[in-house]
């Protein structure tokens, strides 16, 4: 059974309590930075989920999409039961948000040229990536971990060549 705070544990009870599973208002002592990561990790874990909102009934906003609406935060059936709530069946669960667009890197840029040294069938060295786009060695570890695996979906392999180093590469494949 998943350990919960006393904060995500009072987030799910009010929740529960209303028939649209709504988690906002959040407790009043909760604000700013502590409420992102409290919110963060409960959405990580399936306990909750965003929705859009519907702001013409007057439904509190967690945050603006940037396109005039907003979402809002509701307990998920995973929630409910991290607090002992049993739910009748799974059609109760709001309807999933749409996947997000996957990104993909803007021609000419700094990261398009890594891209592209790693897909060469040479692959590329940190020492090479180095020279050629003028960053320090862990930027250009930063970027391959962030950007490219977590951000860009890229398959980020590694080996050890012989007079050579280590050789990165990236693959077509997602992970």
């Amino acid at each position: 059974m998943t350990m919960l705070s006393d904060t995500q544990t009072i987030i799910l009870s009010r929740a529960a309590q209303k028939d649209e599973r709504m988690a906002l208002p959040l407790p009043s002592h909760l604000r700013g930075g502590a409420a992102t990561k409290v919110v963060s990790a409960m959405l990580a874990n399936g306990f909750l989920q965003e929705v859009d909102a519907n702001m013409r009934k007057g439904e509190p906003v967690w945050r603006e999409t940037g396109d005039g609406h907003g979402v809002t935060l509701i307990a998920t059936n995973a929630g409910l039961s991290a607090i002992g709530i049993e739910t009748e069946s799974a059609a109760a669960e709001p309807a999933a948000q749409e996947p997000c667009k996957k990104r993909t890197p803007r021609a000419g840029t700094k990261q398009a040229q890594l891209i592209a040294m790693l897909r060469a069938p040479d692959g590329a060295t940190i020492e090479e990536i180095s020279a050629a786009l003028q960053w320090a060695p862990h930027t250009i570890r930063g970027a391959m971990a962030g950007a490219l695996k977590k951000k860009l979906g890229l398959k980020v392999t590694s080996e050890k060549v012989e007079r050579r180093g280590r050789v990165y590469r990236v693959g077509n494949t997602e992970v």
